[in-house]
């Protein structure tokens, strides 16, 4: 794996290259990749995602999206990136984290999504372990979390999948689709052994 920076529309692009997927912060020119590939997908990912606005895809909003995770960064408060499949460039989904939390607890939050055509392949697996990469070296962060709702079996697979371990309940902790939802809380530190990513 390879990190990198480049110029960009913030003081730098930052881009985490890996064996099958590139993660690349997202820049003006990808909006009608990604607006297309949300549209075709939007099916497929609302069941787990906030109710979208209603400008979501317009170019204006995803302005407004990209002025929003330049600052997150600036305050390392939060690093997002689109994911890239190596063999062609297209652009598959999204990745985050956020809620950096620096002092006694060094943590963040992670959150994903994958577009439908690309859905079931890996191609997230990869991602997320870029990131885990990411976050434990060179932001030196101790602790990662994510939560899933209980029925997202797909997103309860992936985290467990690469080292995440269940960690608790939390009742009604995020509107998801217009509703309070119960999600399944995971957590994974930067000194878990590496025999806990299957």
């Amino acid at each position: 794996m390879a990190f990198f920076r480049t110029g960009a529309f913030v003081e730098t692009l930052l881009a985490l290259e890996g064996e099958e997927v590139t993660l690349r912060q997202p820049q003006m020119s990808d909006h009608p990749e990604w607006a297309a590939l949300r549209e075709k997908s939007r099916a497929f990912l609302v069941p787990w995602e906030p109710i979208w606005p209603a400008d979501d895809l317009t170019r204006g909003a995803f302005r407004r999206r990209l002025k929003r995770y330049a600052e997150d960064q600036r305050s390392d408060q939060a690093y997002s990136f689109f994911v890239f499949r190596n063999t062609d460039g297209a652009l598959v989904g999204g990745i985050t984290l956020s809620n950096v939390r620096r002092g006694v607890a060094q943590a963040g939050s992670i959150g994903y999504w994958i577009g439908e055509p690309y859905a079931r392949q890996g191609l997230m697996t990869k991602a997320l372990r870029i990131l885990i990469l990411f976050s434990f070296t060179s932001l030196r962060l101790h602790r990662l979390e994510a939560a899933c709702i209980t029925t997202n079996l797909a997103s309860i697979r992936l985290l467990e999948k690469s080292g995440f371990q269940r960690e608790g309940y939390a009742r009604q902790y995020l509107c998801i689709n217009g509703m309070w939802q119960d999600h399944l809380l995971y957590a994974r530190l930067k000194d878990d052994p590496p025999h806990l990513v299957r």
